[in-house]
């Protein structure tokens, strides 16, 4: 039992025993195991450090080749410029380059890079030395474009010169060819002038080579147009020779087609416009000057100088400048400089014609045959309607239209100014322009040939003393009117050209007044007498206030005046007077012995009233009833016969209703006033019996003896 049990025992040692070295095997192989897992770790720490090592090492070597391809790159880049300028300057060199090419423009704009890269680095090294071959490139470009550029120009220019040497220079055909060679040739050279004018806001050399290309362009048309237009306006010279205003229209014409194609043909040259254009065209309009202004200064006729005003002014200046200021600036210049020749020769003019024909006017003796002219022009006119009423209503044309006498009933009565009181086909000979006086005529159509060609301050000036000889002229011959017939002729035709007169400058719409300054040396001279004075002669001396010299000086100083003349004020002034003189010339003639009744009594009652002795009237033997009587009654006789000639001449002179009622009023009035206060007398001073002698018409009688002029 018990060997059986240690047997067991045994069994189980061995066992364990063996299962001992079978786990000290494993262990053993463990052991083994972690010693090549560590060995396995250390390799592969190595390894990896190695390996990140290495890593490591090629992103700095990646790193560094990446800096070296930039820095490469960036080398290159930059040596590109000073390559391409090598290269530029080998074709620049090359006799087989032209500028014509489609090359040329490209590599101008390399040039342009290069420059502006060299320019912009002054810190690289040998910078002076490849700025100096920019701009020696740029040289030479710029000679190339400019050699180019006058050959072409200059063959143009000979080319037409040498296609038909016998062509006359100012035929069409000639000018045609000047334009359509140039034009045909634009398009060549369009493109690099763009790119020229595009470069000449940036680089003086650009800029400098434009300006030659424009001068020899421009010198060219002129060599080609200067000729010509020179031989065109000689020929329109001798062809308008007396007749100025045609030489002037055609010849401002033709200027402004040379003018306008000029600058159409500029234009598909260049895409800028150039202020030497106008330099060139206006030296052009100079040979229309030069051989206009020889003409000008001797024209004498103001309707000429007038219609050569009309013609620059309005049909060059106004109508063809204004539409087209860009074309036709350097035109407009020499337009305008003819224009003031024409006009300072025209105000010259119009001194002179004022000074002879207008102040000196000799009038001839039909000029002052009044009032004979206008009865036989009435007779003229009264015959003529006669034999219109002849006619059978059936061949009679309509009527014409009547105008509205309403609308001529409102006058102003302090102004005289006549409405047309007259249908159309019915003028008074006073108002035809013929029966005008000379000096009004020409006074007048002075004027208005003056009024839109001068300027307004000078037409004011003009115009003043225009009217002033014109109102002198009209006095000399309302007084020689006067002298060789009746007082009432000279007063009426004065009144009439004075209404003339002022009714037709009224539609001018301007100031006819001036101003005149003068000097006023009264206070010099008062000072000149003080201290010519004796008793002054101790004060040169003194050294105050007082001293006599400086008195001199101070009181002595010339005074300027102002004082400023109207025209229409003097032509206003005389009219008035006109009137007044007429009114009170008619008031005589027709009241004077009452008036001279009436003084007589006021000067009794003067005396009386100074405490004189008292009076009776009726006993006072130029008072008596008879001889007022007679008095009375041979004023009322004498304007029974009188008035209706007074009012004949008037109806003759004025031709007008209302102007005749205005004029004839005061006169009606002054007599009413008479009557009134000799009926006033009469009553106070006269018993019934003596006012049934002196039988004084009654004011009904009065006013019915003069409503003839209502």
């Amino acid at each position: 039992m018990d060997q059986d049990e240690e047997t067991k025992y045994q069994l189980a040692r061995a066992a364990y025993s063996g299962f001992e070295e079978q786990c000290d095997a494993i262990l053993n192989d463990v052991n083994c195991a972690l010693q090549h897992l560590k060995s396995l770790q250390e390799q592969y720490l190595f390894v990896s450090t190695k390996t990140g090592t290495l890593h490591e090492a090629c992103e700095q070597l990646l790193k560094e080749q990446s800096e070296l391809v930039d820095l490469a790159e960036n080398v290159h880049q930059k040596l590109s410029y000073f390559i391409e300028l090598e290269n530029i300057n080998t074709k620049l060199n090359s006799p087989t380059l032209s500028v014509s090419s489609e090359s040329f423009i490209p590599m101008l704009n390399k040039l342009d890079d290069c420059i502006a890269y060299v320019s912009s680095h002054p810190n690289f090294r040998d910078y002076s030395v490849y700025l100096a071959k920019c701009n020696q490139c740029l040289s030479k470009a710029v000679h190339l474009m400019k050699t180019y550029t006058v050959n072409t120009l200059q063959g143009l220019t000979n080319q037409l010169m040498k296609r038909d040497p016998l062509m006359a220079p100012n035929s069409d055909n000639a000018f045609t060819l000047f334009y359509l060679k140039f034009r045909a040739a634009a398009p060549k050279v369009r493109t690099l002038f763009e790119q020229i004018e595009q470069r000449s806001e940036k680089m003086p050399e650009y800029r400098q080579l434009l300006n030659e290309i424009h001068h020899c362009y421009l010198n060219q048309r002129e060599h080609l147009l200067g000729p010509s237009i020179t031989s065109t306006v000689t020929e329109l010279t001798n062809r308008n020779n007396r007749d100025h205003c045609a030489l002037v229209r055609s010849g401002c014409a033709f200027m402004v087609h040379v003018c306008q194609d000029e600058h159409q043909l500029f234009d598909e040259f260049f895409a800028k416009p150039t202020p030497k254009l106008d330099e060139l065209l206006e030296k052009l309009c100079v040979s229309l000057y030069d051989v206009f202004r020889p003409l000008i200064i001797h024209v004498i006729h103001l309707e000429t100088l007038s219609e050569l005003c009309g013609i620059l002014k309005n049909e060059m200046l106004e109508d063809h400048v204004q539409n087209n200021v860009k074309h036709l600036g350097a035109f407009a210049a020499g337009v305008k400089q003819m224009l003031e020749d024409v006009q300072e020769r025209l105000v010259y003019r119009t001194h002179i014609y004022i000074q002879t024909d207008i102040m000196g006017y000799k009038p001839a003796p039909g000029d002052l045959a009044y009032p004979a002219k206008l009865e036989m022009m009435e007779q003229i006119a009264q015959s003529l309607k006669e034999e219109e009423r002849k006619w059978p209503a059936e061949a009679s044309l309509p009527a014409a239209k009547q105008e509205d006498p309403d609308s001529c009933s409102e006058v102003k009565l302090d102004t005289l100014e006549p409405c047309s009181p007259r249908a159309h086909h019915s003028v008074s000979p006073a108002d035809l322009h013929g029966m005008w006086y000379p000096t009004v005529r020409r006074t007048l159509v002075c004027l208005s040939k003056l009024y839109r060609c001068i300027d307004g301050t000078v037409f004011q000036g003009l115009s003043q003393e225009a009217l002033s000889a014109c109102v002198q002229s009209l006095l000399v011959a309302a007084d020689s009117i006067a002298k060789s017939k009746t007082q009432i002729d000279g007063q009426l035709f004065l009144i009439k050209h004075l209404l003339i007169l002022r009714e037709q400058i009224a539609p001018f719409h301007t100031e006819f007044t001036i101003k005149e300054i003068s000097l006023d040396l009264k206070r010099t001279r008062d000072a000149a007498f003080k201290i010519l004075n004796p008793m002054t002669v101790p004060h040169f001396f003194r050294l105050n206030s007082h001293n006599a010299i400086i008195q001199f000086l101070l009181e002595g100083t010339p005074e300027i005046r102002e004082h400023y003349i109207d025209s229409k004020k003097d032509v206003d002034r005389h009219l008035k007077l006109a009137c007044e003189q007429f009114i009170q010339q008619q008031t005589k003639q027709l009241v004077e012995p009452l008036q001279e009744f009436l003084s007589k009594v006021s000067a009794l009652t003067a005396v009386a009233s100074q405490r004189g002795p008292k009076y009776n009237l009726s006993q006072q033997p130029w008072a008596q009833p008879v001889k007022i009587n007679d008095l009375v009654s041979s004023t009322y006789r004498r304007i029974k016969t009188k008035l209706p000639s007074t009012l004949q001449s008037m109806s003759l002179y004025l031709s007008n209703k209302d102007t005749e009622f205005i004029l004839f009023k005061p006169v009606r009035n002054n007599i009413q006033q008479v009557f009134q206060k000799l009926h006033a007398v009469l009553k106070e001073e006269f018993s019934n019996e003596d006012l049934q002698i002196i039988a004084c018409p009654s004011m009904e009688q009065v006013n019915l003896l003069l409503s003839v002029t209502k």
